[in-house]
C-alpha cells in the first residue's frame, strides 16, 4: 500500500480579508474530492490573507497511477480557479 501526498501553495494576491479567503479555499475544498479519490485540508497559512496552502492525501497501490492522480487533481484546480495561481506544488510517495 502506496501514500501520495501533494501540498500545493496557492497565491491569493487580490484577498482583502480571511473571509474572502476562506470562500475561495472552501470551494476548492468542497470540489475537489467529488472530482478525484482523494482527501483535503487547509494545512498552513490559515491566518495569512495572501497565501493557503493545501494538503492533497490518496492511497493506492501503483505509485505511477497515484503520481497522475495528483497531477490531475493540481492541473484541475489551474484550470478551475485561473485567477489564483498556483505558487508551488509538492508531491510525495510514501
Amino acid at each position: 500500500m502506496l501514500i501520495a501526498t501533494c501540498v500545493v501553495k496557492l497565491e491569493l494576491d487580490g484577498v482583502l480579508s480571511l473571509k474572502e479567503k476562506r470562500q475561495i479555499v472552501k470551494s476548492i475544498l468542497a470540489r475537489l474530492p467529488h472530482h478525484f479519490n482523494v482527501a483535503v485540508a487547509e494545512v498552513e497559512a490559515q491566518d495569512v490573507w495572501q497565501t493557503a496552502v493545501i494538503g492533497i492525501a490518496t492511497v493506492g497501490t501503483d505509485a505511477a497511477y497515484l503520481h497522475g492522480l495528483l497531477e490531475k487533481a493540481v492541473a484541475w484546480i489551474e484550470q478551475t480557479r485561473p485567477d489564483i495561481p498556483i505558487g508551488d506544488y509538492e508531491i510525495e510517495l510514501l
